[in-house]
């Protein structure tokens, strides 16, 4: 790969040919930021949990929140690194220098902007809800299911991966006539592929590839990645059948969502009375301890704490320091492993290549979050409740669109969105059973909790 071949203004959909953008406002990457930030899948966002319930007396993060300070910091990465390619490479045409000192900003807060928008209600423990579904079916459901899906097409399910549903939303019409979905550049959508490998091939660790870890398209976006691999020249990997390298920019899209969950996730935490301050301070004041810079000694930091009175200020205050650290950071070791990058070689993600000594702080925040965050217990019980209502809806309506004729399926049927089609051929399994994961994994947190209790009968709906 090369930097002048990694981005295009190309969109889904569009023809080959079709003429440039003419808008004399805003550029191409601009229009990508604009079209997902005024969607409603990104508004739903507003109500899907993070990793603590929603609603709640206190405000804490949704996943709307999350995604628009991950793009906030994905932009200032996209400008650290495209500043310092523009410069390496002076001697670059015109629209390359551009591209790098001014849009390449715009693509990473994009694709930071939409990372989550494929996610199911009720965080990851939604993903997991749609995984065990399918995965524990039986008789006759799993028979007729099994039956009538090629493997890679069952494993969407059985490993369903909000990454993978990410570029489904982005570019399936549903039931529009236009094609290309939102129509984003394949910069964009590149961006935001962290795995692109299909469900057959991902999730697994043994190939020692980070684009296995998970997957990123599912069989359905198989030509639509493709297209995009082509268009930007990322090269497939040897001895597979649809893994690719992944594109450099995706790895500036991680760091951006890696830095804002690790401190925020714990910002959450101390607004919640769950930790307090004093371990916050000691989960990332550690970090500035070997800074040489004045503004970013340990000490400095210190003085502007004790000058500031209320603890959530503080905390506040860190989360920014520790921010604006990690982005400088980040985008230092990105130039650094520029030659890995356009390789297609670099097998991990960007935090795991800081210092020995960050590399540890970082695990002491990862395995203290895990320990004392994700299994607080307001956050398992709305996981538990996740896999109840999830595994209930797709319970209801897969059993419908395997059994049409039957009065109650009918009825069902009618509650599906008609941007969701389902077919009445009995062969588009596929098809159907993917309209109806459309459906559930776009529905906020108490959409699906309002459904759920109405068609099982715990609510009675009242009539409007």
């Amino acid at each position: 790969m090369n930097w002048a071949s990694l981005y295009t203004t190309q969109r889904t959909g569009d023809p080959v040919q079709k003429a440039g953008n003419n808008d004399l406002v805003r550029s191409s990457f601009l229009r990508d930021y604009d079209r997902i930030i005024f969607s409603s899948a990104f508004r739903r966002l507003q109500n899907k949990t993070q990793v603590f319930p929603l609603p709640g007396a206190i405000f804490v993060h949704n996943r709307l929140t999350h995604s628009l300070e991950v793009a906030s910091v994905g932009r200032s990465l996209g400008m650290a690194a495209g500043a310092r390619i523009a410069q390496k490479y002076a001697g670059e045409s015109e629209s390359f220098r551009e591209f790098y000192r001014y849009e390449l900003a715009s693509v990473i807060a994009s694709a930071c902007l939409a990372h989550d928008i494929g996610n199911p209600p009720f965080g990851h423990s939604g993903e997991d809800a749609i995984r065990a579904f399918f995965t524990g079916l039986d008789g006759d459901a799993r028979d007729t299911i099994r039956n009538s899906m090629t493997e890679n097409q069952f494993k969407d399910f059985e490993f369903f991966e909000g990454n993978s549903n990410a570029l489904r939303v982005l570019t399936n019409s549903f039931n529009e006539p236009e094609p290309g979905g939102y129509k984003l550049t394949g910069t964009t959508l590149a961006s935001l592929v962290k795995y692109p490998c299909s469900s057959t091939e991902g999730f697994n660790k043994k190939t020692g590839l980070i684009a296995t870890k998970k997957s990123g398209f599912f069989d359905s976006e198989i030509d639509t990645y493709k297209q995009i691999a082509e268009q930007l020249q990322i090269p497939a990997k040897e001895g597979f059948v649809n893994v690719y390298a992944r594109h450099p920019f995706v790895y500036l899209t991680e760091a951006a969502d890696d830095i804002c969950y690790r401190v925020i996730d714990l910002e959450d935490a101390h607004r919640l009375h769950i930790i307090s301050l004093e371990t916050f301070n000691d989960m990332f004041l550690p970090f500035f301890d070997n800074e040489t810079a004045e503004y970013n000694k340990r000490d400095y930091i210190e003085k502007k704490l004790a000058r500031i009175n209320d603890d959530n200020q503080k905390v506040q205050y860190i989360r920014a320091r520790w921010i604006g650290l990690m982005i400088e950071k980040m985008s230092d070791i990105f130039m650094a492993h520029e030659a890995a990058l356009l390789a297609g070689t670099l097998e991990k993600d960007l935090l795991k290549c800081l210092p020995e000594n960050d590399r540890g702080l970082i695990d002491r925040i990862n395995d203290f979050s895990v320990k004392h965050v994700y299994n607080y217990k307001a956050v398992v019980e709305i996981e538990i409740a996740g896999y109840n209502v999830i595994g209930g809806l797709l319970k209801e309506f897969v059993h419908a669109v395997l059994h049409p004729t039957l009065p109650k399926s009918a009825k069902l049927i009618k509650l599906v969105s008609a941007q969701f089609p389902l077919s009445k051929n009995e062969k588009d399994v596929y098809r159907n059973v993917q309209s109806l994961v459309d459906y559930i994994s776009g529905m906020t947190d108490l959409y699906a909790i309002d459904i759920y209790r109405k068609i099982t009968g715990i609510t009675i709906p009242e009539i409007r």
